[in-house]
């Protein structure tokens, strides 16, 4: 049976509802307005705070982070309370460092704690949702963070989405959640967006080529983050959308190869200053 976006399916074969916690909005309707506004968008898999050393280092991840000045910042792989972590709130720990705003979202339970994805922002975080993707043949439980943050010279909202997909060689799980983030932002065709994170897959794959029947990067060539001693692949990717909103002006690798095992990506996107009608 397959279940859709806001289901998921039990052990007895059947759909249930998840439960979402409030009606996710967003405005739409914008006039075009003032110079073009920089925002510079980091996606980061943390690999929960322990670096190809072994150390479990958090000021180090958040030295690694504050090091490019983000405005948003998309992680993956972050623990909360989890027993191998040393029952830490990784997602706050890091925004204390950071001096951000922050969300996070779990989607497994692990040693106590929780799994999940997170969000930092620079500027106000005012609605998120933690969303369950499609999970095939008893894989590990993948999500989308979803939240919406005020750019503040415009006070427009712009939904920000952090995701981390499946790991394994069968690409249709991959495939499966990037339909499902298409559908989750169709509804939402005008608000500026972005999404970042570990996608498991290349810029050649089908995972890639179905998220850019919506969502735009700029690449005109990969740009490697694994493995983090010497990258020969890129996983890990800035996108944002819709098109004419966004210019890109910068995407670069970081190059601090110990802090997790993989480096993180840096997007710099010039978005044309738009006020609500």
């Amino acid at each position: 049976m397959k279940c859709n976006f806001i289901s998921k399916l039990t052990a007895s074969g059947g759909c249930v509802q998840l439960a979402i916690s409030f009606v996710f909005v967003l405005t739409t309707s914008f006039v075009w307005a003032g110079e073009p506004i920089e925002v510079r968008v980091l996606s980061y898999n943390i690999h929960h705070g322990e670096g190809v050393d072994h150390k479990l280092d958090l000021a180090r991840i958040a030295r690694v982070i504050a090091s490019v000045r983000p405005d948003i910042v998309a992680l993956q792989e972050v623990d909360k309370n989890v027993k191998r972590s040393g029952g830490v709130d990784q997602t706050a720990e890091i925004a204390k460092l950071t001096r951000m705003n922050f969300v996070f979202g779990e989607n497994i339970s692990l040693q106590g704690g929780q799994y999940g994805n997170a969000i930092l922002s620079r500027w106000p975080i005012t609605q998120h949702a933690n969303r369950l993707l499609p999970n095939l043949d008893h894989g590990e439980q993948r999500g989308v963070l979803q939240a919406s943050v005020q750019e503040p010279v415009t006070g427009t909202p712009v939904m920000i989405l952090a995701t981390h997909f499946d790991h394994r060689p069968d690409d249709a799980e991959r495939i499966a959640s990037a339909q499902a983030i298409n559908e989750l932002v169709a509804k939402h065709r005008q608000t500026p967006a972005i999404l970042a994170g570990d996608m498991n897959d290349g810029p050649g794959s089908k995972t890639l080529l179905e998220l850019k029947r919506h969502w735009t990067d700029n690449s005109d060539k990969p740009m490697p983050t694994i493995p983090v001693a010497q990258p020969t692949k890129q996983i890990d990717f800035v996108l944002f959308r819709p098109k004419e909103l966004w210019s890109a002006i910068e995407t670069r690798v970081l190059d601090e190869t110990v802090a997790s095992d993989h480096r993180a990506i840096l997007t710099v996107l010039r978005w044309r200053g738009v006020q609500r009608q």
